[in-house]
């Protein structure tokens, strides 16, 4: 089984460029994250990528560490062609659902296997996919197409088949965004959501695609608040979300990180916040890339220990090798599936 190999961090962090600065392979160095996070800025050529994923693991001594990526399809995509083609929304893959289920899910395992593909030859391990939110009619557009459907059991059939195709493709999936941003009525990125109906209410519907995934390794979670559950803090710096509704309610043990520690939902200074999310969850989420930022982040956190610790071994002993899939028959499948949805 595999272990980290020195004290990890508990924090995923990202980088400005194309390549690390000697800065922040210094304070990487230093700091010992336990994984990164690229974004668009970061995506130049393939072997640039490479590149920098191996310049990212070689400043944690070699260890195979998770480099994560928003690799969904439709607007939420990082890497664009040429490297990796456009792929279609989670509302697309639905739509298809919604005329053959039996395609639907089919199109979404093939999606992810070939996201997989895309990821696993740029060094990229864990995709964060599937997003399991549930919108409702007025919600912010900021799940929107993202979400396959507006019926959790759709949902947690189309999520469970995208996580099934990124791990048969050796790509780890991220369950997104616990508990449940599908109420949200306003953009995370921006403002703070805050959700008012019963808990009865979302253990019956928003919390449903969680629950039927909670087996999978990690999941991200949300900053959003549910005022019948804990009306002073939202999801990612609640204790009474996490132990009462993510480990009891869904049933989830896996490892629980942070979205972005540097949306607008959240307030105080990024130490303030990194503190407070460190107390709630396993892992704090820091994506910028900012020095100072980064610097507050990891002042703030420990290295990863007790039950965080376990989850963390648990994901980096579950890094395999991806199947003996035919990539071009699969993409030639893809495409004539979503040619007739």
């Amino acid at each position: 089984m595999s272990q980290t190999s020195s004290p990890a961090k508990a924090m995923i962090l990202g980088c400005l460029g194309h390549r690390l600065t000697a800065d922040e392979k210094a304070f990487y160095r230093d700091e010992q994250p336990w994984g990164f996070i690229l974004f668009g800025r970061n995506i130049g050529e393939a072997e640039q990528v490479k590149d920098l994923v191996a310049e990212m693991r070689e400043t944690v001594g070699g260890r195979n560490a998770p480099v994560l990526i928003d690799q969904e399809g439709g607007r939420v995509q990082r890497i664009r062609e040429p490297i990796a083609p456009r792929y279609p929304s989670g509302a697309e893959l639905g739509a298809l659902y919604d005329v053959d289920p039996e395609k639907g899910l089919r199109a979404a395992w093939l999606m992810s296997r070939l996201h997989a593909f895309d990821l696993y030859r740029l060094g990229i391990n864990v995709d964060c996919l599937p997003v399991l939110d549930v919108p409702i009619a007025g919600a912010s557009n900021v799940i929107g197409n993202r979400a396959y459907s507006n019926d959790p059991f759709v949902v947690a059939k189309m999520g469970q088949a995208a996580a099934d195709g990124l791990k048969a493709g050796g790509v780890l999936p991220v369950m997104k965004h616990m508990p449940g941003h599908g109420r949200g009525m306003a953009d995370s990125h921006h403002d703070l959501p805050v959700v008012t109906v019963p808990r009865a209410e979302l253990e019956a519907h928003d919390f449903v695609p969680f629950k039927a995934l909670s087996n999978e390794l990690m999941g991200m979670s949300c900053h959003v608040v549910y005022t019948d559950i804990d009306p002073d803090f939202p999801a990612s710096t609640s204790r009474i979300v996490t132990e009462e509704i993510v480990r009891k309610a869904i049933g989830f043990e896996g490892l629980l990180m942070s979205d972005d520690i540097s949306m607008n939902a959240l307030k105080g200074t990024i130490g303030e916040r990194a503190e407070r999310i460190a107390a709630a969850l396993d892992v704090v989420l820091h994506c910028h890339g900012h020095m100072d930022e980064m610097q507050a982040v990891a002042a703030a956190v420990s290295e990863l220990s007790g039950k965080a610790r376990a989850r963390a071994d648990a994901v980096e002993a579950a890094f395999t090798t991806p199947d003996n899939a035919d990539e071009q028959a699969l993409r030639d499948e893809f495409q004539t599936l979503m040619a007739v949805s």
